[in-house]
């Protein structure tokens, strides 16, 4: 159970969202400190009832929290957090599915896009002042979605949605998730990921956007990349280690596959010396597919709303982990 509002304490952790500036619009009259580091952690979070966090996260933290009683995490992923941990300490953990699934479900489909549409070649050309001319070599003109095929592994709320923007674009959806009672979330089929290699070739389009978990760390692996056909390419919005990049880099560095766009790698930021860097085939963005506008202000909703249900002494809360 949580104390009133009047006597309650909100920590905002993180080193680069404004989650304090948005709330503080609420007029809530709810105490609440904002902390950028986590040093500034350290020395703050001994008065916080509620933390929203996301990297800044340890679990020593509750050994210097006697406080805390829920963690509002400001992702998707909680793979950073020890269950364990949190139980034994009495904390309470939600996570953020589902809060940026309109973000990065948009952000796949423009990372597709832009592939089809050879716009970082384009703006390269840009920046030399160079004009393309009309192209007679097919394998260097743009493409369209119309037609092709998606296999997107991961039908959650940012896989259906995938599903249901491909759809729209005119093409055919392989989807894989887990549980395959789940639904196909608007796909053509749906299969279990024990089945996901024999789709492989299939795929014009590769999609990643399932969450890491034990079973699908690594699944994309050398022998799966080895079954895409030679004008595949691959999106992946999910997590980086669901993808084995060094497999993934040779595979793009001796053009096996035609190209990849990645929102997210094995180690963030990319390491300077990945080969990935200087590849023309591959687009990269820095694991910003969920960031909009509306990212803290949809954070704050579900944490809100959260706090009100353990107030009210619920057992269950919007996402619950723990």
């Amino acid at each position: 159970m949580l104390p009133p509002r009047d006597q309650l304490t909100l920590c905002f952790a993180h080193v680069a969202y404004r989650f304090a500036d948005r709330f503080a619009l609420r007029n809530t009259g709810i105490r609440f400190i904002e902390v950028r580091s986590r040093e500034e952690l350290d020395a703050k979070v001994a008065e916080a009832d509620v933390l929203v966090c996301s990297g800044m996260w340890r679990n020593d933290l509750p050994q210097i929290a006697p406080k805390l009683k829920f963690v509002q995490s400001a992702s998707a992923g909680t793979d950073q957090y020890d269950r364990e941990v949190l139980k034994k300490a009495g904390i309470r953990l939600a996570s953020g599915q589902g809060i940026n699934a309109n973000a990065v479900s948009e952000h796949a489909i423009a990372l597709m896009l832009a592939l089809l549409r050879r716009i970082p070649e384009a703006r390269d050309n840009q920046a030399k002042h160079v004009w393309r001319g009309m192209m007679g070599d097919f394998s260097k003109r743009e493409d369209e979605a119309g037609g092709k095929t998606a296999v997107v592994v991961g039908l959650g709320r940012i896989g259906g949605r995938i599903t249901r923007l491909c759809k729209a674009l005119g093409m055919t959806v392989v989807g894989v998730r887990r549980d395959v009672s789940g639904g196909a979330e608007g796909a053509d089929e749906v299969h279990s990921f024990r089945d996901l290699k024999p789709l492989l070739p299939r795929a014009d389009f590769l999609i990643l956007a399932c969450p890491l978990t034990d079973e699908t760390r690594g699944l994309i692996d050398a022998e799966a990349i080895a079954l895409l056909k030679p004008t595949a390419q691959v999106i992946n919005v999910a997590r980086g280690r669901v993808v084995d990049e060094a497999a993934i880099s040779a595979a793009l560095a001796a053009h096996r596959i035609k190209g990849a766009a990645l929102d997210v790698t094995a180690d963030e930021p990319l390491p300077a010396t990945s080969p990935l860097w200087d590849m023309p085939h591959v687009l990269i963005t820095p694991h910003t597919g969920g960031e909009t506008h509306m990212y803290e202000d949809n954070v704050l909703d579900f944490m809100m709303e959260n706090i009100a249900r353990l107030q009210r002494g619920e057992a269950t809360l919007v996402n619950q982990i723990v």
